[in-house]
């Protein structure tokens, strides 16, 4: 008689079985290295570069480096159907890991050894060139996660994914900021640079994802119609596509206003770089946690168009704490409070918008259109951070400046209102049969 030996899962409770499984762990290690490379061009630079007295309309222009990640549709294609030479051989999703992986951690090696000493324009291009390679390694690590993951597992492992890049991102911030201030920046940028290897090595562990299919050339089409005209033309022929992709550019332009320049604030009002660490990073990081588990049970009770609808709102709301904190100035505690709410509101956003993204894709063309809707999330936030966030800083202060980013969510939070009302939610969404015969 043959005796089964339990095995270590059998003994978790139910629900938490399906996360020990070793898709969504893999999923989880793939967002730790996916989360790193966008602090490193975030809040870490922000820092960085206030603390050298470099101006706010400066600071704050650093932000466009931001804009490879929205501009990262635009060769997913590449990086779908060009075989790396040699490379290659060891699998088209793994030799993009780990090539992209290598690229990261140079760029960051090299962010982290320019100084504004060096020229901003050398500054500018090492951010720029982290943007490009850690916008490359999020395509690749959301195609091998998608393709890794069964259909059954794909809500578990995108929450993980989640999980993941918060770590990452957080450890990076923290990182660099605790080694800056004892062994320089160079040091801590370096340090961080060692957070690609999570993700190489699940590659190195796993190979290629199981579900990886080369994509199929229909009569009739070049290789380049498939790859990057197909996806396009699946998506905008949908019922209300145009005003999908509207709200989607607008969605997050308050948000994202309030975000890329708190760092500037927390400068401006005095606090240290260990109370940024504890309270921006360190409480923050609890309460995103805790935002995408009320995300998770938000979207399982309430479905995909209330809680994303619930989602916006918070989020809105989130910038009227932030003026709140400009208007009190220098206190730990009410920093806390502004760190937990918005960090709070963003984790719920985080799965149920995550959520609605990705229901848009068709399984057809998944890596290409989820990186077309994740890069224009933020891109008109990111223009208007750029280019003119640091200017109204300085001319309205920061009081009215958060006040007008509460204001700047409230177009997206009413195009999805009238979208849900007229049926465009529903219509927007590929069905199965559809998407087969896409």
């Amino acid at each position: 008689m043959t005796t089964v030996t339990p095995n270590w899962r059998d003994h978790l409770p139910a629900s938490i079985r399906p996360y020990s499984e070793r898709a969504p762990l893999a999923a989880l290690l793939l967002g730790m290295s996916s989360g790193f490379p966008y602090a490193m061009i975030g809040a870490t630079l922000t820092t960085r570069l206030a603390q050298d007295g470099i101006t706010k309309r400066t600071v704050t222009a650093f932000s466009l480096a931001f804009l490879v990640y929205n501009l990262k549709f635009l060769w997913a294609p590449l990086v779908d159907q060009l075989r790396l030479p040699g490379l290659g051989r060891v699998g088209q999703r793994v030799s993009w890991l780990w090539f992209s992986g290598l690229l990261v951690a140079a760029s960051v090696i090299f962010l982290g050894l320019v100084t504004p000493q060096d020229g901003l324009r050398t500054v500018a291009l090492a951010a720029i060139l982290v943007g490009v390679a850690g916008s490359t390694f999020d395509i690749v690590i959301d195609a091998y996660r998608i393709e890794l993951l069964t259909p059954e597992q794909l809500g578990v492992g995108s929450g993980m994914s989640q999980y993941g890049w918060r770590i990452g991102s957080v450890t990076a911030a923290t990182l660099a900021l605790l080694v800056a201030d004892r062994a320089g920046w160079a040091l801590g940028y370096g340090l961080c640079a060692l957070l690609v290897l999570p993700a190489m090595a699940v590659g190195l562990v796993l190979g290629e994802p199981p579900r990886r299919r080369q994509a199929i050339v229909a009569k009739g089409f070049s290789q380049f119609g498939v790859a990057v005209i197909g996806p396009l033309a699946d998506f905008f022929r949908r019922q209300g596509a145009w005003l999908v992709l509207l709200f989607v550019l607008l969605h997050k332009i308050g948000d994202t206003l309030a975000n890329l320049t708190l760092r500037l604030l927390l400068n401006d009002l005095k606090f240290s770089n260990d109370e940024i660490a504890t309270y921006d990073v360190g409480v923050g990081f609890i309460a995103y946690l805790v935002g995408i588990f009320i995300g998770g049970v938000l979207y399982a009770r309430l479905g995909m168009k209330r809680s994303v609808l619930i989602a916006l709102l918070l989020m809105a709301a989130s910038n009227l704490s932030f003026a709140a904190l400009a208007a009190i100035g220098h206190s730990p505690g009410f920093l806390a409070f502004t760190i937990g709410f918005e960090n709070t509101a963003s984790g719920i956003g985080g799965v149920v918008i995550v959520a609605y993204l990705s229901a848009l894709c068709s399984l057809s063309f998944t890596a290409t259109q989820f990186a077309l809707l994740s890069a224009a999330t933020s891109v008109v936030g990111r223009l208007l951070t750029g280019s003119t966030a640091g200017a109204l800083i300085e001319s309205l202060g920061y009081v009215e400046f958060y006040v007008m980013t509460t204001l700047a969510a409230l177009p997206g939070v009413l195009l999805f209102a009238w979208m849900w009302r007229a049926g465009l939610i529903d219509g927007s969404i590929p069905t199965p049969d559809a998407d087969q015969s896409a």
